[in-house]
């Protein structure tokens, strides 16, 4: 009976540390370093190989042995590897892959930060080449608006001088119209006086050769 005790009891604590020790469900773990890891349909070397693992794929482990451990593989398919190249940590090659693909987004950011840069040189140069010939314009302008002030001011006093001078002229026809008027005038007059004496000239030696001829008239008649 103590033989059986003792039998059932060391039965009982090895189960127990079997499954303290190896029973692990639905934990991830990945493959290390080692290039290929073959998936086995056992716990031993002997057993069929189900697939070939490559270094830093992802694991759920299923069962976590010692030397062998039970896991499952992202397609479904389960099957036993090899535990001492499971590893909770992630393997290198991970790292690795995770910092290439961090370089190519780097990268293709700093291509894209560099066409931008470029895009920016140019249109600064092109700015700075309008920004010449807006300088050169606004110089231009600025000249043409000299010389239109000057004309400007010119203009303004040879318009008052022939304001001026127009202004004398509309005096001076003023003048001249009414001199032309007056002198009108005065003509008229002397043309008249000129007729009256002539008129009065042809009267009074129409009255004298009248007078003449009737005196030599009258001793004829006596």
């Amino acid at each position: 009976m103590n033989f059986l005790f003792k039998g059932f009891g060391l039965l009982g604590l090895s189960l127990m540390l079997c499954l303290c020790s190896t029973f692990v469900y639905g934990e991830t773990m990945y493959v290390s370093d080692q290039l290929r890891l073959t998936l086995r349909t056992g716990p031993s070397t002997e057993n069929r190989i189900l697939a070939v693992i490559q270094s830093g794929q992802v694991l759920d482990v299923v069962e976590l042995g010692n030397e062998w451990s039970r896991v499952q593989l992202s397609n479904g398919k389960e099957g036993w590897v090899l535990s001492r190249y499971l590893t909770a940590n992630e393997t290198n090659n991970i790292k690795f892959e995770r910092l290439q693909i961090k370089h190519k987004n780097l990268m293709i950011q700093a291509a894209a930060l560099l066409e931008e840069n470029n895009r920016l040189k140019a249109k600064n140069k092109r700015l700075g080449s309008d920004s010449a010939a807006n300088q050169k314009q606004l110089v231009k302008i600025k000249n043409d608006y000299e010389d239109l002030s000057a004309e400007a001011s010119e203009f303004i006093t040879l318009k008052s001088k022939y304001e001026s001078a127009a202004s004398l002229l509309a005096e001076q026809t003023a003048k001249a119209e009414k001199l032309e008027e007056q002198l009108a005038g005065l003509e008229l007059n002397y043309y008249i006086k000129w007729f009256l004496a002539g008129s009065g000239v042809l009267i009074v030696g129409f009255l004298i050769g009248f007078s003449t001829k009737r005196q030599r008239r009258r001793p004829a008649l006596a």
